[in-house]
């Protein structure tokens, strides 16, 4: 049975130094796992566990490595994780990969190629890289990772990852928000938009990079969205969450608004 927990947390301040169940069907799980640091961007990192196999999903910065594997301690062995999915290169999102390969050098680094283009500036070239353009992931137990890319929301080779077990979507940048008064989900989505917007802005495109993707999702079953940044919103405002993206102007539309 499909156990979907994010209505549950709706209005409920949790603790940032323990893991949260989202998602729960057997021994497919899936887990917030941080961090809980005070800012408006925090950062959020989640953990896809298939039975004896788990994937970090944008496993964040170097400074909460060490809180994100305590969290990670309590749902699984350490070394159950078997890839880390890095939705684009930043490092708010993408380097604590060095601790994790120093800890586990075999570990799958999913993402694009042109993020994997610039990885290796972090100080480790060589490591096992999985082309989200090629396929799906398969877990060992035939579950799979669906990948949509999203160019230029905000990097060309940003993508987000659609687990086809729980329908969730981790989103990484798109429906990010900025909001020192963080709730884990979204309780009123009218007036997060304020708090995507503080981030869409400024960081994505275009309308037309923005609308491109919210079309690419027309046809796919999506119960959650799990940004990179913000709060998780649950499958009552999903598709308030597309309506966003199709009708938001941003970046170049706004900066050389005059051209239109």
């Amino acid at each position: 049975m499909k156990n979907n927990l994010t209505t549950k947390f709706a209005n409920q301040i949790i603790d940032g130094n323990e893991p949260v169940l989202l998602f729960e069907e057997g021994n497919h799980k899936i887990f917030w796992v941080g961090i809980s640091n005070e800012t408006a961007f925090r950062c959020n990192v989640y953990l896809i566990v298939d039975e004896e196999e788990a994937i970090v999903v944008d496993p964040g910065s170097r400074s909460f490595f060490t809180q994100v594997q305590s969290n990670i301690t309590k749902v699984c062995p350490l070394e159950n994780v078997m890839g880390l999915i890095l939705c684009h290169q930043d490092p708010d999102v993408a380097a604590s990969m060095i601790d994790w390969l120093n800890f586990k050098p075999e570990i799958k680094i999913i993402s694009s190629n042109r993020t994997n283009v610039l990885l290796p500036h972090y100080g480790i070239e060589e490591y096992d890289f999985f082309d989200i353009g090629e396929s799906n992931f398969t877990f060992s137990s035939g579950k799979e990772l669906q990948f949509i890319e999203a160019p230029f929301l905000h990097f060309p080779g940003a993508f987000t990852t659609l687990d086809l077990t729980s329908h969730f979507l981790f989103s990484g940048d798109i429906w990010a928000a900025l909001d020192m008064d963080w709730k884990l989900i979204v309780d009123d989505f009218e007036e997060h938009t304020m708090n995507m917007d503080l981030f869409h802005l400024s960081y994505m495109a275009s309308n037309i990079a923005a609308r491109g993707f919210a079309n690419k999702l027309e046809n796919l079953k999506i119960d959650a969205i799990l940004p990179q940044h913000g709060s998780i919103i649950d499958s009552h405002n999903v598709e308030d969450a597309k309506n966003y993206l199709k009708e938001l102007r941003c970046g170049t539309d706004i900066i050389y608004g005059e051209l239109d």
